[in-house]
């Protein structure tokens, strides 16, 4: 018997929480059969069987267990008897529990009997639900959607968000769909049963946080405790910039992908960080960890969270390169497909809100990232031309929050400063 213990499937992961097994216990499975959903901190990702035999599993679907814990094991003979492990544990919420109370919450004094046949989570591990994002799955039981009808878009066919919403003839979900947390008891419920959020006892909406959520809302609030941050702000002349956009447009035709304002704002970030190797490090353990590559990550606005998905190699791509990387990765964000290591290893993020209409935004840092930059909106302001005489220009702020233990106040004035004269030069951008 070979052990399968919890994955390791991003860098920062601590733990994750089983969604669902896509393979029934005591079934056979071969090398790179999709075996499992997990959701880690920063996605939900397909686990594939790392050889042949007869699966035993050992933890059910909705537990959250540590990096390294065993979860299941695959053997040759179906009939080898299932380890004491198996006994069934009771079910804890998707998020972090602390100290004592997580390893006793984990074993229940006496097996679960299994999940009826109609239930979602039997459902999970076999049939054409079983090829569907925990989204799609979650999104088309909020909307009656039979999910086996359907054609999945998503890799290897998979049914994404967006086919369940194509059917159900809506746009987006209008509200985030619910999650139930497990609670101890003798019969294990589904993760992935939508339920609305129920009202508490003096009408106010309860909902619970997913876990991507929980994990976004712990670091955010560690960075805020834990980094001496500062901002520095500048205004960009923008008409060089959208000149060029304009040009690249013309140039690549009805079906080419054309470079957006936020596509040569991340390869003039991506240039000023391989002219100031501190601002593409990190401070770790008091010392600084200059990174050799330039990845930047992009925040995407996802259903429950924000997301950042990460353009490696920016500094060396291309802006069409560039532009085809970051409509890639935001539509798998949306879609729920994205994997955690296209979230991983960025060394800079840019956060714009300039869409939305935003003048200007002080973003949080992405620890252990040296800093994160804040997109406005590009507005009209009055202005003096060479001539002396008032006319219209473009103008956008850009706002660099740092971590003050590796950028000090000059580092990033200087950092900034290059981002805004290559916008305001884009020529520099296309060689």
């Amino acid at each position: 018997m070979t052990d399968i213990t919890m994955p390791k499937l991003s860098d920062s992961m601590e733990e994750g929480t089983i969604l669902s097994w896509l393979k029934a216990d005591g079934e056979t499975v071969a090398v790179g059969e999709d075996l499992l959903e997990i959701e880690t901190d920063k996605a939900n990702m397909t686990y594939e069987a790392p050889e042949s035999g007869t699966l035993a599993i050992v933890a059910r679907a909705g537990e959250a267990l540590p990096v390294g814990a065993l979860i299941a094991r695959i053997g040759a003979e179906a009939s080898a008897p299932a380890p004491p492990a198996f006994e069934a544990r009771a079910a804890v919420p998707a998020g972090p529990v602390a100290g004592d109370s997580r390893s006793a919450s984990r074993l229940a004094e006496s097996p679960a009997p299994a999940p009826p046949a109609g239930s979602a989570s039997a459902a999970n591990r076999s049939g054409p639900v079983g090829v569907a994002t925990p989204v799609a799955r979650r999104l088309a039981a909020a909307h009656g959607v039979d999910l086996s009808a359907l054609a999945g878009t998503g890799p290897r066919g998979r049914v994404t968000r967006a086919d369940v919403a194509a059917a159900a003839g809506i746009d987006a979900p209008a509200a985030p769909v619910a999650v139930v947390p497990r609670a101890p008891a003798a019969a294990p419920v589904a993760l992935a049963a939508p339920v609305a959020p129920g009202p508490a006892a003096d009408g106010v909406e309860v909902r619970e946080l997913s876990r991507l959520q929980q994990v976004v809302a712990r670091r955010m609030a560690e960075a805020k405790a834990t980094v001496p941050e500062f901002q520095v702000q500048t205004e960009v002349a923008m008409d060089a910039a959208l000149a060029l956009r304009t040009e690249l447009k013309a140039a690549a035709g009805d079906g080419g992908v054309v470079p957006s304002v936020n596509d040569l704002i991340v390869k003039a970030s991506a240039l000023a960080l391989r002219a100031h190797p501190l601002a593409n490090g990190s401070y770790k353990d008091g010392r600084f960890e200059l990174h050799p590559r330039v990845n930047v990550g992009i925040a995407v606005a996802a259903q429950d969270a924000l997301v950042v998905p990460t353009i490696t190699d920016a500094d060396t791509r291309s802006l069409g390169s560039i532009a085809a990387e970051a409509r890639r990765l935001a539509g798998r964000v949306r879609d729920g497909s994205v994997t955690p290591p296209e979230l991983s290893g960025g060394t800079f993020t840019v956060s714009n809100l300039g869409m939305y209409g935003m003048t200007a935004i002080d973003p949080v840092i992405n620890v252990p990232q040296a800093a994160i930059l804040g997109v406005g909106a590009t507005g009209t302001v009055l202005a003096r031309d060479t001539d002396g005489e008032i006319v219209d220009r473009s103008s956008m702020t850009l706002t660099l929050t740092c971590d003050h233990r590796i950028l000090y106040g000059a580092d990033a004035a200087q950092f900034l400063a290059t981002i805004r004269d290559l916008l305001e030069a884009p020529l520099r951008l296309a060689l």
